[in-house]
């Protein structure tokens, strides 16, 4: 057993991606509260929807490069020649209709960002500023979604966001950290206990 495999860990990443491994003991989890990152991991999540997240997870640096670093400002100025280009553009997964939505969802993005000052502040008056702590012990424990991301989709949809439903929105609070899904014996679990934040 190597060093890596001693650590108690979520049930989840494997031991033969380093990348994916690297993603759960770093970035799963952590409260985000700056409103690029925030942005990058609902494109991120646009696009996985359907697929595995390891998939796009090996892909994000291209979409880093595709969507201007995540900068929601310059991608909503996009517009039918920037769509084209992401379309014809292999190192990303080609779906129009998520290309769009994450220009859409920038647009809408600036909007919520004139009503509430941040994006963040928000989105996170969904679990009232502070993340939600779950007692999960193994993979039947996930939720699908919950009442929170349920509510927050809604009010998404209102808000002309596009692709994110209450299972996209659950994952990506798992993500941004406003719910620790740890597992009880993973050692992240008790870390993220209110205290790390990016």
């Amino acid at each position: 057993m190597t060093a890596l495999e001693s650590v108690r860990r979520c049930p989840w990443p494997t031991f033969h991606d380093p990348l994916y491994l690297a993603y759960h003991d770093t970035e799963w989890g952590v409260p985000v509260r700056e409103d690029r990152t925030i942005y990058e991991f609902l494109v991120l999540e646009v696009f996985q929807a359907g697929l595995s997240w390891r998939t796009v997870l090996h892909k994000r640096e291209h979409f880093r490069r595709a969507f201007a670093g995540f900068e929601y400002r310059r991608v909503a100025g996009f517009g039918a020649r920037e769509v084209a280009r992401l379309v014809a553009d292999a190192g990303i997964i080609r779906n129009r209709a998520k290309i769009e939505a994450a220009v859409q969802n920038a647009r809408r993005l600036l909007e919520v960002r004139q009503e509430f000052g941040t994006f963040a502040r928000y989105m996170w008056s969904w679990v009232n500023g502070q993340p939600l702590l779950h007692r999960l012990r193994g993979v039947k424990d996930y939720p699908v979604y919950t009442e929170e991301a349920v509510a927050w989709a809604k009010d998404l949809k209102q808000r002309g966001f596009r692709f994110l439903g209450p299972t996209v929105v659950y994952a990506h609070m798992q993500a941004v950290g406003m719910v620790n899904d740890h597992t009880v014996g993973c050692f992240r679990y008790r870390q993220l206990n209110g205290r790390n934040t990016r």
